[in-house]
């Protein structure tokens, strides 16, 4: 077997034929992230001119040290342990060579499934001898990281979409479904927009992704040459909007005068019942009072709506995956995210797609979650949550690997020094 650098073609051509695919292990995805500093190569394993392994090996450096990073790890068959050993030995001897100390990659290996509707966990029968494969061909794990520390995601949420619609949005959480009814009654419509559009995406995102709007527009600009990106958003029709607030102040208004009217014609000592309903009714009747204020001034400042979420997806044979997405803040209560991924799915699903990979969230077992909002969401569309085997590291030149690891204390402490 041969370790060779692979076309942009041959490697696509690979990744069709490739059962398990990830956005992170394309070409494209080497292109975005050359603009954001890394030397990225595409290499293959061959086998009588047939490639039997290949990945995308993105390569940075600093301070003259250089260090190579796999996103979702190698494409190959990690069951099939020569080829491992084999493929390990080639990159290890390639990256050497080339002065690279070490390279960290975090494979999509299941170790468990978890639906959590059923009350199940589907563990990976063969995932400790793969474990143990890596671990003998020089890996070392990282460790099992319940959040967002490493390299990326160790858990993802992921909707199988080979079911009906009915049963689709019947899997969704009631309370979302309620939601999503909500958000098209108030005037929230979804639109596919464009790469003008990324602008909101930048917008919405900027305060809690450190990528810039380039980002965005080189994932947009290099993805769309195989017509694999695509971006919506949702708008609210301030008009609508409007209408809905007036409508419900208005039956609040009746159903608070026919109370009022009821307690009136009733002699003697007041009916408590009807008194309770009635102010419960007026809480609403305030409510709405301000949200029509609100409501009114939205369409004065924005007559032709307003963008109140965004999703860049990546479509890869049968799989979407959302590779970015946010709302604006101050349109929350609209739940405008929820009917955007209800009606992606509805898109998708229509079109043949099979599987919707909601993106990464932390570990649901584990106790005092922060993320546990960002997880409920995601699982409250019927996804399961899919446990990979976390990050690795592979030494793949001791010497230039030695040499960092006593350069970074020594880089340490003279900038404590400085900074005292």
């Amino acid at each position: 077997m041969q370790l060779k650098q692979l076309t942009n073609q041959e490697f696509n051509n690979f990744i069709t034929n490739y059962p398990i695919k990830s956005i992170y292990q394309t070409a494209e995805y080497g292109m975005i992230m050359a603009n954001q500093g890394f030397t990225p190569i595409l290499l293959g394993l061959l086998k009588d001119g047939i490639v039997m392994a290949a990945t995308l090996v993105l390569i940075n450096k600093e301070e003259g040290f250089k260090y190579a990073y796999v996103p979702r790890g190698f494409m190959m068959n990690y069951e099939d342990f020569y080829l491992l050993k084999e493929f390990t030995c080639q990159i290890k001897n390639y990256l050497g060579k080339m002065g690279v100390m070490g390279i960290k990659i975090n494979p999509l290996i299941v170790k468990s499934i978890y639906d959590f509707e059923k009350q199940t966990k589907e563990s990976n029968p063969k995932y400790d001898l793969i474990y143990e494969a890596l671990r003998n061909n020089g890996y070392y794990h990282l460790g099992y990281n319940n959040f967002f520390e490493a390299l990326k995601p160790r858990f993802e949420a992921i909707i199988n979409l080979n079911q009906s619609i009915y049963s689709l949005f019947k899997n969704i959480k009631k309370e979302y479904r309620t939601k999503i009814r909500s958000a098209i009654k108030n005037g929230v419509k979804t639109y596919q927009g464009s790469i003008d559009d990324l602008k909101y995406l930048y917008q919405f995102t900027q305060e809690r992704y450190q990528r810039n709007l380039e980002y965005f527009k080189d994932c947009y600009n290099f993805f769309s040459k195989r017509n694999m990106i695509e971006i919506y958003y949702t708008k609210l029709d301030t008009k609508v909007y409007l209408q809905t607030i007036q409508n419900k102040l208005s039956h609040y208004e009746e159903k608070s005068n026919e109370l009022n009217d009821l307690i009136m014609k009733k002699k003697g000592k007041p009916n408590q019942k009807l008194i309770k309903k009635k102010i419960n009714i007026d809480k609403y009747l305030h409510q709405y009072k301000n949200e029509l204020i609100k409501a009114t001034n939205l369409l004065h400042n924005y007559p032709d709506g307003v963008v109140t979420s965004c999703i860049l997806l990546i479509k890869q044979d049968k799989e979407i995956t959302i590779l970015m997405d946010g709302y604006d803040p101050r349109f929350k209560k609209l739940n405008s995210k929820h009917l955007l991924i209800w009606q992606i799915i509805e898109i998708y699903q229509k079109q043949g797609f099979n599987k919707f990979n909601l993106g990464g969230m932390s570990n649901m077992t584990v106790d005092a979650n922060k993320y546990s909002g960002l997880d409920e969401f995601k699982l409250g569309f019927g996804s399961k949550m899919i446990e990979y085997a976390g990050d690795f590291e592979l030494v793949t030149n001791r010497r230039n690997y030695n040499l960092y690891r006593n350069y970074v204390p020594l880089k340490k402490l003279i900038k404590s020094k400085l900074i005292k």
